[in-house]
Formats: C-alpha cells, structure tokens, sequence
C-alpha cells in the first residue's frame, strides 16, 4: 500500500476532559457515635444502607441499633446513616484478622489440625507460645474461635461472620491494653496465617488500647477526620454523656468550619418545669446555639433521631420540597401528654416535643434550634451557602483557561450564584418578598424583591488595586429573601342574624 500522508498535518484536533465537579458536603448524612466496642478506634466509622445492616452489626439490643432504628423509620425513608465508634471509656487493644476466603473458612481443613498453635504477646509482655490445639471436633468457625480463646488467658478471640475474619481483644483496657500479630508456635502446626492474624496477612491490622476519650474530643476527630461525610450528629451513649458533654459538644459544633447540627434528647423533667435551671435544654438555650436542636422524650432517649431524619431527607434539588419540622410526624415515638404550663416551659427553653393534642393527632413542636432559629432555616441556609460555596469553587475548577479578572468574569459568578439562589426558589426556601434590611447596589430597604434574591458585584474597575494585584474578586453580596413557613393561625369569626 502506498504511503499516505496523516490528515492532522493539515486539520489537527485535541479533546480535552474538563475536570469532574467538587461534591458538596452532605446535608443528608446522621452520624451517631456510640460506644460499643464493635466498631474499633483504628476503623472509627461505618456506613449502613438499611436497619437490616445495622441490626446484622450490632444486633438490636444495641444503643447505635435502637437510634439508627428511628432514622430508618422516618418518611420519606433516609438511604444511610454513619455509626462512629467514640471510645468514652477506655477501650481495649487487640487484632483484627483479615477477611477470609470461602476455601480458607472450610471447616475439613480445620478439624485437619489437631495439634495447632501460635506465639503472641498481651499488652506489651512476654511471649506466650499457645500449643496443642485440636479443631476435630468443631464444625464452625465460632467453635474454632471459641477453642483458640480457651487457650488465651485474659483474651476473648471471636469469630465476625459480617466480616467473615477473626478478631482478638485483651480483657485490660486503657493506652497499655494491646495483642500483637501471631507467629509461629514452638512446635505443632502454625495456625497465625489460618487465623489471618498475621503481619503478612492482607487486610489484617492492630487496634491499640486508648484512655477515655471525652464527647467533644471524639467529635474534633470525627470533624476533623471524616467531617465532609456528615451534616447530623447524635450520641447513642445516654448512660455515659452528661449535661457538661452535651454542653461542650454543642460548642465545638457552632465553631466548626464544616457545618454540622447535634441533636440532643433530654428525659430530664426539669424540662417541663418553667423554673428549672439545671436542665440541658435551658443550659443550652442560655448559650443561643443555633446548631444544637434539643427534644424532650420521657419515653425514648432517642427522640431527636427522628425529628433529624425528616429534616436531614430534604431534596434540595426539587421543587417545593422544603419543610418545616412544625407538625411533623416522628414513627416510634410515644407523643407526650402534657399540660399548657408544661409545654410553655418546653417552648421557653427552644427545646421541642412530640406531643398529643386533644383532636386525636400529635405533632413535633416546634421544631426550634436551641438559639430559637426554626431548624429548617437553619439547614436550608447551610445548603444554600455549601451549594453557592461548591458551585463557585466548580467554576474556578473546571475552568480549561481562567476566569478574568474584569466584569465578565464577575458577571460569570454573579450568574453562577444566581442558578443556586434560583433552585433555593424553586424548592420553596426563598420566594419574593419586601426587603427588610439594609441594602447594597441598587437594593433599598423597603423594595420589593421579584424573584426572591438580589446579587450584586461592583465594577472591577472599582476595586482597591492591592486585592486585583492579589487576584481576589470582588466583594459579592447577595440579598436572600427566606419564604418562611406557617405554624399558627388567628381567624376572627363575627356573626350576624
């Protein structure tokens, strides 16, 4: 064949990829932290899609399983929540095998072993050298754990079918409790690699014993760690946390960069009682903290859960899908039945209830954070600033050139800003409405704002020339008008015969 000269020589044409879009953080995520040492402190965290998984992890007598299990029960149904280990008392050390093959976990190749064992050592002593260990006669893998822990002194070694691996734990706990990988024993058949616990065994790992961490020391971590994955927070540890932990947790979670909101349920009384000092409901309404959201329950120690799992399933991208918690309904929970006083002290304090009213319904009242801000402006606002924040950012991102440092490049994120303040229209959180505050640019107090927003970007050639040597933008301001919702009504009735 004759050569043939390549096309590109005279026409030459490149593709290139933009680069994909940052995610947001998510607003739809729970993450309770419990105690239970099922989760380790080198794994911290685990996703469930469904209370199938959790119940399959913790079991269902569980505190994580009891809180997950109202979140699962709200409607519409949430997708996942997060369970976090928090080591509030001292946890232990120990090992964690590597997952098991199908093949490595038949039962003939262990009853095979009649004189196994191994080398290990316990928090940080000698070598203990195990021998003489004889699987004929167990048919299971939680048999042969269960003979493999006879053999430990001041160890529990159990087998976790979830995880289909074995895991070792010391008995002490504290900074000191370990178990190190196995080795071969002095004599008899190595069992270390069967096991899966050895160095060498792919997926395996050590958990190191901590001391008790305190609440809000356990939160910085998970911020501080996985704090883009979650939006909602919650402690199934009612029989360890104090008011003083809820107290400092609530802190760090209104000084946190990422946004967050803690739910606290209190089964204090002195909730119900107007003059009432020492509960966590008026302790915190005292504070003002607009992201910790406080529920009474006399009868679940949970009751926030359920209100934050209506809250958290909020589409953002839909039309008119914005709610208030003001009437909502919380499946599991039993409604109180209180007084006018009672509820009175309830709402004195921004905390909220699910009570029974005397027409056969009961309701979540009033959906407040303990600042006294409604808890769907509270969330709303955060996806608007996160949504606005990410999309800007994409923007920069995704750009193949530059966004120019001139009216156009700030008309692009005017516009950019402008779509999200759109959607936060369409969705029902903001709507046209009178201006009721200072303005800016062409915005007056008293004007009317059509389309629900106003964003405003002066001319570059305005800006102070240090920060366009700096490459900052300039200063945008956006005016949003929040559409409210409505949780009472006064009709006045005149007759006339």
């Amino acid at each position: 064949m004759a050569n043939s000269l390549p096309i590109s020589r005279l026409i030459a044409v490149a593709v290139t990829l933009t680069a994909a879009g940052a995610q947001a953080q998510s607003l739809s995520d729970l993450l309770i932290l419990g105690n239970s040492d099922v989760i380790d402190v080198v794994e911290r965290i685990r996703t469930f899609s469904s209370i199938d998984d959790v119940a399959a992890t913790f079991g269902t007598s569980a505190k994580e399983y009891k809180a997950a299990s109202l979140w699962f029960q709200q409607a519409p149904q949430p997708t996942r929540v997060k369970i976090g280990r928090a080591a509030l008392t001292a946890s232990r050390g120990g090992a964690r095998g590597a997952p098991l093959t199908t093949a490595q976990q038949l039962i003939a190749t262990w009853q095979a072993v009649t004189s196994g064992g191994f080398t290990f050592t316990k928090d940080g002593g000698a070598p203990t050298n195990i021998t003489g260990l004889n699987f004929a006669a167990d048919a299971t893998m939680t048999a042969v754990a269960a003979r493999v822990q006879t053999a430990m002194t001041g160890c529990t070694c159990v087998w976790n079918a979830v995880l289909q691996r074995f895991e070792v734990a010391s008995t002490t706990t504290g900074a000191a409790s370990s178990i190190s990988f196995f080795t071969a024993p002095g004599s008899g058949t190595s069992i270390a690699a069967m096991l899966g616990l050895t160095a060498a065994s792919s997926g395996a790992y050590l958990v190191p014993g901590m001391a008790a961490e305190t609440a809000a020391a356990a939160t910085a971590v998970f911020d501080g760690n996985y704090g883009q994955g979650f939006y909602g927070l919650t402690f199934a540890a009612e029989d360890i946390l104090v008011n003083a932990d809820h107290v400092a947790v609530a802190a760090y979670v209104e000084a946190s960069n990422a946004k967050h909101l803690y739910a606290v349920t209190s089964q204090e009384a002195a909730v119900l009682v107007a003059g009432a000092t020492t509960d966590v409901a008026y302790m915190l309404a005292q504070l003002r903290y607009k992201r910790t959201f406080v529920q009474y329950s006399s009868t679940n120690p949970y009751a926030a859960v359920s209100a934050f799992g209506r809250l958290l399933t909020t589409n953002y991208t839909g039309n008119s899908t914005v709610i208030t918690l003001m009437y909502k309904q919380e499946p599991g929970i039993v409604p109180e039945a209180l007084t006018g006083t009672q509820v009175d002290s309830v709402t004195a304090k921004n905390a909220n209830i699910f009570v029974a009213y005397n027409n056969g319904t009961a309701i979540l009242q009033r959906g407040v954070m303990s600042s006294a801000d409604f808890a769907d402006v509270v969330a709303g606002t955060d996806w608007l600033a996160l949504t606005i924040q990410t999309s800007l950012y994409n923007l920069l991102y995704t750009s193949p050139t530059k966004i120019p440092q001139n009216d156009v490049g700030a008309n692009l994120m005017v516009t950019t800003i402008e779509a999200v303040c759109s959607q936060a229209v369409n969705n029902g959180l903001l709507a046209a409405g009178v201006w009721n505050s200072s303005g800016f640019g062409r915005l007056a107090q008293g004007d009317f704002l059509p389309k629900g927003f106003y964003v405003y970007a002066p001319r570059v050639a305005d800006q102070n020339p240090v920060d366009r040597a700096a490459r900052k933008s300039v200063p945008i301001q956006v005016a949003a008008k929040l559409a409210g919702a409505v949780h009472d009504i006064s009709v006045s009735i005149t007759a006339n015969q």
